[in-house]
């Protein structure tokens, strides 16, 4: 008489009717029983009745269900399911590393690599038959090019980018002390120097997005008198101008007036309660030429601090523009920050995080060509950021170009972030990501400023064992011919073989032909970010 799918639900009014029967005949006890399943038959009630959610409709009461195991299916998985290679975008053998080192706690891998050695993404450092001795050298690099002023001795391994307001307060004071304790940097992320960054004391990188935070006129512009005072602090020693990043390049944000709290407003310099918006590009340059004059400017206020600027590569003719703008200009920043499309963040909309932008390997290989092609690289620094985490992470970093590497994500898993995915919510279980004062005492400070500093020491640490067994004396004399891959269907190959490398000055060379480069170098003018030429008159004219 009734469709199977149903069955719940007669079975729900039928139970309330006896339950009703059997408390009025018999005994109160069955009160709670007809409570329960008349409940159940109103929630069946109201299922067969309301429009948006066709399986319960279909399903009364049993369809709830399905929205239940769908609610709890990240945590089933997680906790119950993944194998230690299977997580994303961390797997879970690599949260344990994080924990472990944070932990101060041995962080060893019994009985053997659980990953497929022979899989086509899996890329090595050889080592030698010479070991070096493992070294203590300070792991630093310095960071200011000719006309820096005030030059940074930065270390290899620094927190990047991560906004007080993505994070909470409890969660940037526990980094920042934690960088202050390890001697490290703390970048602030676009959303500017909080009163969490002051008080824990650690070195800063201010990061300047398109809002100007810190530095805001009325009109949302940028204000030199803003940016002058707010510089001269001593706590920041360098300014990263953020360009795009590599979780959502080319995408700007909002955040809505209900979510601008006193403590975001102070550290943003913008009125409580009011929608604070970040354009997708910048209003204080709109063409390569002016973004370097706006670095000179920067400068000059500062004081002689380090400016740089950091990006996702798009359009390979747009990264050129800005390093034949530096040509032209002879201004040049002191370092570039190039960030992988894989770099995380609060919230992304999908087709942005998974399909747009350069993936770390390319694009700071193809930086790194850039300016060595030109002959500029020996005056500005690189730095590398997207799911750097492990002492491997870095080695292979460093062989493919950069100076020193940032981490968002490790640092976030070092004071307690669990990769619940919870971070657009405002419900982050461990108080990483959250502005709910009840959820952020989850945090505890001091000991997970502790857990900081340890994961910062514990993979330096790591990084000379790896450096030494490469039979190499310092990190920095890691070069592409120590890193192996794979690249597309090709055999194994050393990254000085497998990608491409440029000699010193070869863009230069008027008549370059460089698979790769050439082409893009003749569509990319100093005067703009278009392209000055389309890609078939550039191949014309290059292959003139």
């Amino acid at each position: 008489m009734f469709p199977a799918r149903y069955n719940v639900f007669i079975l729900c009014l039928v139970s309330t009717f006896v339950s009703l029967v059997l408390t009025v005949a018999w005994t109160g006890y069955f009160f709670w029983p007809f409570l329960a399943f008349a409940v159940l038959s109103l929630i069946g009630i109201a299922d067969m009745r309301q429009t948006k959610h066709s399986i319960l409709r279909n399903y009364p009461v049993t369809g709830h269900f399905r929205y239940l195991f769908e609610s709890v299916r990240p945590e089933l998985r997680q906790y119950f399911f993944e194998s230690n290679q299977d997580g994303r975008p961390f797997s879970r053998e690599r949260r344990s590393m994080v924990y472990d080192r944070a932990k101060d706690i041995e962080d060893v891998l019994p009985f053997g690599s659980e990953l497929d050695v022979y899989e086509g993404s899996y890329s090595w450092v050889n080592h030698s038959i010479c070991p070096k001795p493992e070294g203590h050298d300070d792991l630093r690099v310095t960071v200011g090019g000719p006309d820096c002023k005030q030059p940074y001795s930065a270390s290899l391994f620094n927190i990047s980018a991560m906004s007080f307001g993505s994070l909470s307060g409890n969660a940037i004071l526990a980094l920042n002390k934690g960088a202050k304790a390890g001697n490290f940097y703390h970048d602030t992320g676009e959303g500017s120097v909080s009163r969490y960054h002051r008080q824990g004391g650690g070195d800063l990188v201010w990061e300047l997005g398109s809002g100007y935070f810190g530095c805001r006129a009325e009109n949302g512009t940028f204000d030199p008198e803003k940016f002058r005072a707010q510089a001269a602090d001593p706590q920041i020693k360098m300014i990263e101008i953020k360009m795009s990043q590599g979780a959502k390049p080319g995408h700007g944000g909002v955040l809505p007036g209900p979510k601008v709290s006193e403590e975001i407003a102070e550290a943003r310099g913008i009125p409580i309660g009011m929608d604070c918006i970040s354009p997708a590009s910048h209003s204080a340059f709109s063409t390569p030429i002016e973004l370097l004059e706006f670095i000179r400017t920067l400068r000059e206020l500062s004081g002689g601090k380090p400016i740089g600027f950091k990006l996702c590569i798009g359009h390979r003719w747009e990264f050129m523009a800005i390093v034949k703008a530096m040509l032209q200009t002879g201004i040049k920043p002191d370092f570039i920050v190039v960030d992988g499309a894989e770099g995380g963040t609060g919230a992304a909309p999908v087709e942005f995080a998974n399909r747009l932008g350069t993936p770390l390997r390319q694009g700071l290989s193809f930086v790194h060509n850039c300016l060595v092609g030109t002959g500029l690289r020996d005056d500005i620094k690189i730095g590398a950021s997207g799911k750097l985490i492990s002492a491997f992470d870095i080695a292979g970093t460093l062989c493919l170009g950069a100076d020193w590497i940032n981490s968002a994500r490790g640092f976030m898993f070092a004071v307690g972030c669990i990769q619940s995915q919870s971070c657009h919510t405002n419900r982050c279980p461990t108080g990483v990501a959250t502005q709910d004062p009840n959820r952020q005492k989850a945090l505890v400070v001091p000991d997970k400023a502790v857990r900081v500093a340890n994961f910062h020491r514990n993979t330096l640490k790591a990084l000379m064992a790896f450096t030494a067994a490469a039979g190499l004396d310092h990190p920095r004399d890691f070069k592409p011919e120590h890193f192996y891959l794979r690249e597309g269907t090709r055999e194994v190959l050393p990254a000085s073989v497998a990608l491409s490398w440029l000699k010193k000055g070869a863009l230069l060379d008027k008549t370059h032909n460089v698979p790769g480069y050439s082409t893009y170098w003749e569509m990319a003018v100093a005067e703009s970010f278009h392209a000055a030429r389309s890609l078939e008159v550039a191949k014309a004219v290059q292959h003139h």
